[in-house]
């Protein structure tokens, strides 16, 4: 097994997560088998409970694990599927040695808490590897964390994540945070063991740095980067390349300033400026001959072939050349944050190429559409229901609690009876299931006991199974099986005229099955459910030509060129190409084909992020 390592340095949101998957990507097409694993420094045990504006969106795997947005990021360049334990956190590599000790596998000896350089780590009396001094008084550590993060690297990386037999040539490793951060130390300690024990020609690594302009003097500056290095060498580990992130190309003597003061080859130092969209982040490592550097710190070079990427390039740069909007009301509760919904931005992206449209993205905070906000604040008001109004399309995302809730009902309502094209996922199917209650079944207080436990008619309960007491992986998470009941719908069509599909889920509430029958008989009708047939997972309006609800996400499962079928469904109904798609459903577009026929482009301006909103950059 080969190694790759990739760290950051000077400040965070450099673009590790995009950099290790392009990584990943370059390698696949270089004939090679590739896993990733992303190590969290923080001390919760999964992101799970960590609120999006803390960590960005919560992302979900096949297993149910709740990981970092950045597997998404993986999962997406890479076409794989990874696990749970492919994200590791400081909290989870304590409980794993906590437990051990609770089974008696350090032979009764003690485990305690030890001063490293004032870094506070778990060890043991016995099995010393090392003695520091610490005020002059000698502190025996014991490699139990270092070692138990090695094991969980070498165990994970073995296990295939394409659907192969056997493990993958190359495992690449995103260390998260920033060299220097307290809190990473013990990992930094291990991975610096880890490269001496595996050895040279199987462990390269890569550090990627910021080369900032001071608009003052309008010079790129190395000092940082300096830093950055000399900092990482101090720690025991030396980058085989640094991948230098700046708004233009690298000039050359600063390559060579870097290359002298950070002993790199200059031909090591990849120049990653900024670009129209990241797609074209591959093709900057490709055309500068990162691949190579990386197959021989690798001594893989007489194995691996030239990069194929000609689907690849095509992708970005038709990203590049769209003309054509699509507008769509982002409508939510973390509009502040576009991070917060990443993966559904994914979605409507690769939707949006595969129609041949521009994305462009409108967010309308949900608490701004309530008759409250048009008292205490009426520009936001006017200026929230402007843009809903002026949208080709609506999506509601998931969420938590009751905040902007109301808000979210008007959009599905506004959404229903001027048939826009909607799309609900999860709490959007749940709240669209409740306005329609309100207003067809005339139910004024139909609502989800979720927000009201009181309420007379509830549309959405709490799952039986559910824990009340624990927030942490208690919610139906994971890959799940949904059956379609009726093959003559727009979901069925648009999966390929499947039987069924498997799609991943995370909640904890859903549509009432005491009330689907009252529901159905007024026109919402229930397209998909479980094996056992009383969860909801789908519905569409009879009478609409795109109003869908979905209880699961089908944006974990997006990739770049096997868009999601409900994704292209929305965006080819706002851009009046649904019948036509429809019409070509024999072939389905979960095989990973776009329904839609490529087409030439004359020319085309480059966009700025390949996504244009309202105000809020966002990084595709």
């Amino acid at each position: 097994m080969k190694y790759v390592l990739v760290t950051g340095g000077v400040v965070s949101g450099l673009g590790k997560g995009v950099t290790a998957s392009s990584i990943g990507l370059i390698l696949q097409a270089c004939g090679l088998r590739v896993t990733s694993i992303k190590i969290d420094p923080y001390l919760n045990i999964d992101a799970g409970t960590m609120s999006p504006f803390e960590h960005g969106e919560v992302y979900v795997l096949d297993d149910g694990g709740e990981v970092d947005l950045d597997l998404g990021n993986y999962e997406r360049f890479e076409d794989i599927k990874l696990t749970r334990d492919n994200n590791i956190t400081t909290g989870k590599i304590y409980q794993y040695v906590l437990e051990k000790e609770r089974r008696g596998d350090y032979l009764g000896k003690t485990v305690q808490v030890c001063l490293i350089f004032g870094v506070s780590t778990l060890c043991s009396s016995y099995m010393v590897s090392v003695c520091y001094m610490y005020d002059t008084i000698p502190v025996q550590v014991v490699p139990h964390i270092t070692d138990a993060i090695q094991e969980w690297i070498e165990r994970v990386a073995a296990i295939p994540v394409d659907g192969k037999d056997g493990p993958a040539d190359v495992c690449i490793i995103e260390l998260g945070g920033t060299i220097g951060d307290i809190e990473s130390m013990p990992f930094i300690e291990a991975l610096g063991q880890f490269s001496y024990r595996v050895g040279t020609g199987n462990f390269c690594l890569i550090h990627v740095s910021l080369v900032p302009v001071l608009s003052v003097v309008g010079e790129q500056k190395t000092k940082p980067t300096q830093h950055s290095v000399k900092g990482l060498r101090s720690l025991g580990l030396t980058p085989n390349i640094l991948a230098c992130r700046s708004t233009t190309p690298l000039d050359e003597n600063v390559k060579e300033k870097l290359s002298r003061f950070c002993h790199v080859l200059v031909e090591n130092i990849v120049s990653l400026y900024d670009v129209s969209n990241i797609w074209h982040v591959p093709l900057l490592l490709r055309d500068q001959k990162a691949h190579e550097a990386i197959l021989r710190a690798l001594n893989l070079k007489g194995v691996a072939k030239e990069p194929e990427l000609r689907e690849w390039t095509s992708r970005a740069e038709l990203c590049d050349l769209l003309h054509e909007p699509v507008r769509v009301a982002m409508v939510g509760k973390y509009t502040g944050l576009s991070d917060s919904y990443l993966s559904v931005l994914k979605a409507l992206l690769h939707a949006s190429v595969a129609c041949h449209r521009k994305l462009c993205i409108d967010w309308v905070p949900a608490g701004d559409l309530e008759d409250i906000t048009a008292k205490e604040n009426p520009d936001n008001y006017k200026s929230a229901w402007n843009l809903l109004k002026g949208a080709d399309a609506v999506l509601v995302p998931g969420g938590f609690g009751d905040r902007g809730v109301e808000g979210k009902i008007l959009a599905a309502k506004y959404a229903r009876e001027n048939r826009i094209p909607y799309l609900g996922i999860c709490l959007g199917m749940q709240i669209a299931v409740i306005e329609f209650a309100r207003s067809i079944l005339g139910l004024k207080d139909a609502n989800s006991t979720e927000f009201d436990p009181n309420t007379q008619n509830p549309c959405v309960i709490f799952m039986p199974e559910g824990s009340k007491t624990h927030m942490g992986g208690t919610m139906r998470l994971g890959s799940r099986r949904t059956y379609f009941q009726v093959a003559d719908c727009i979901s069925a069509k648009l999966y390929g005229n499947k039987d069924f599909v498997d799609e991943r889920h995370r909640h904890r509430y859903e549509v009432n099955p005491e009330m689907v029958e009252q529901l159905e008989a007024a026109g919402l009708c229930f397209t998909g459910k479980d094996e056992s047939g009383r969860r909801m997972e789908i519905f569409e309006l009879s009478n609409h030509s795109y109003f869908v609800g979905v209880q699961f996400h089908p944006e974990f499962k997006s990739r770049p060129g096997k868009p999601s079928a409900l994704f292209v469904g929305l965006i080819a109904a706002a851009s009046g190409q649904l019948n036509g798609l429809l019409k070509k459903s024999a072939s389905g577009l979960s095989n990973g084909h776009s329904p839609i026929k490529p087409q030439q482009h004359e020319c085309g301006t480059k966009l700025a992020n390949g996504i244009h909103c309202n105000g809020n950059g966002v990084h595709i």
